[in-house]
């Protein structure tokens, strides 16, 4: 099988969020850069589609917001759940300190694909699909590349930095041996969809009732719906048969009663496999991972998404200028860890509380849930609904656009 070979300054491993920004960032900057996706396309159901209020702060930033919300999308200002029998409003994003006070709901290939036509309007960025990563180029202790399966044969890349952004299963991040710190998870999601009515209520609503905790997304014409399971309770599920899933949903939600014959078969009902993890150390000699290849992040707040474009901002924040000199030395990936280690840190610190003091209480309880008494009073005290807004909204640490921009092609 023929073998192609490329030199670049930086290839990037992966396609989603965290390698697409990456990738037009630096490009912005002149820095030559290859992205490498493993698929034909972005067109992939179930991932993350919240985009927060912090990356939609980088859009603005980059004066590319009014171009991106004329895509399909819906907003969600404020979020509001059911616990047992009590409606209450847990975050109000109308204070935020940005630009956009609201929630953009759009699926994530439509996302990718802006990203991707604004990438391509600089020339120094280049985008390579059906090319997935699959090994290392050393020279000695240093990386100096990567290796990537194609349909018609093998490619080579020589580079002075890999940026892996490969995901919670990252190829890049094994094949250099990086320590994984595994935090642990209680739960598994059921993702499936829902048609949606016209007179439907378009916000995110979740649902907590006796062992499970149910959301729901409005993805315009359609929900998509997360059913939240303790971990490893699928097959128990599918042994209890179908029709008793169906039951369970519309008993959580009796306005899905009319419709959870939708769900045909098992098949319509995707696993997602919850893992929280990062990695002790981000970055070897010549390579650098961020996003989920870094650090999984639990679906709680839909913040993955999110935190891995704030980890991209940063990387392109502190790279660009080396890779323009030709030079990215340790001390300067180091730089990119220690600026995104803590807000990662404190996330998943907030996710595991949630997860271990709330979520694994209520997977566990056989009798209608009643909200606690501090989440009353953010139905009572409405200011206090802006301190959940701000970290689900703008997390720790919302990063800056400081890169240096060249001008595009004409």
């Amino acid at each position: 099988m023929a073998t192609e070979t490329i030199a670049t300054s930086c290839v990037i491993a992966g396609g989603g969020p965290a390698g697409m920004m990456c990738g037009l960032l630096l490009a912005r900057a002149g820095v030559d850069v290859l992205v490498l996706e493993k698929h034909a396309d972005f067109l992939r159901d179930f991932r993350g589609d919240t985009i927060h209020p912090s990356t939609l702060q980088i859009m603005y930033e980059l004066g590319l917001l009014d171009a991106f919300l004329k895509r399909p999308h819906s907003e969600v200002r404020e979020f509001a759940g059911i616990i047992g029998d009590d409606r209450v409003v847990i975050a109000d994003f109308s204070h935020l300190p940005t630009h956009c006070h609201f929630i953009a709901l759009m699926p994530q290939w439509d996302f990718l694909d802006f990203l991707a036509e604004q990438a391509k309007r600089y020339p120094s960025f280049k985008l390579k699909m059906l090319a997935e990563a699959d090994g290392l180029l050393q020279d000695g202790d240093a990386i100096v590349g990567l290796t990537a399966k194609l349909p018609q044969g093998r490619l080579e890349v020589r580079s002075d930095l890999v940026i892996g952004a490969d995901g919670r299963h990252s190829i890049v991040r094994e094949k250099a041996g990086l320590e994984v710190e595994d935090l642990g998870a209680p739960m598994d999601v059921l993702w499936f969809r829902m048609p949606k009515h016209p007179d439907d209520d378009g916000q995110v609503l979740g649902r907590i009732q006796a062992g499970v905790v149910f959301v729901m997304l409005d993805r315009g014409d359609y929900w998509q719906c997360a059913y939240v399971i303790r971990k490893g309770g699928f097959a128990e599920l599918r042994r209890n048969g179908l029709g008793a899933f169906r039951q369970a949903v519309a008993t959580l939600n009796p306005k899905l009663a009319d419709r959870v014959e939708g769900i045909a078969s098992w098949d319509d009902v995707k696993l997602l496999t919850v893992t929280v993890d990062r990695l002790v150390r981000w970055y070897r000699y010549g390579l650098l991972c961020i996003g989920d290849a870094a650090h999984a992040m639990s679906p709680i707040g839909g913040v993955g998404i999110n935190l891995a474009i704030q980890d991209a901002v940063a990387a392109a924040n502190i790279l660009w200028r080396p890779l323009r000199e030709g030079a990215v030395r340790d001390d300067v990936l180091r730089k990119v860890q220690e600026r995104r280690e803590w807000p990662t840190r404190a996330t998943q610190r907030l996710q595991l509380f949630i997860q271990d003091r709330v979520i694994s209480n209520v997977l566990a309880l056989k009798t209608r849930p009643a909200a606690p008494f501090a989440v009353k009073l953010l139905n009572w005290l409405p200011i206090l609904r802006r301190i959940p807004a701000r970290l689900l909204g703008l997390g720790f640490r919302p990063e800056h656009v400081h890169v240096l921009e060249l001008p595009p092609a004409p």
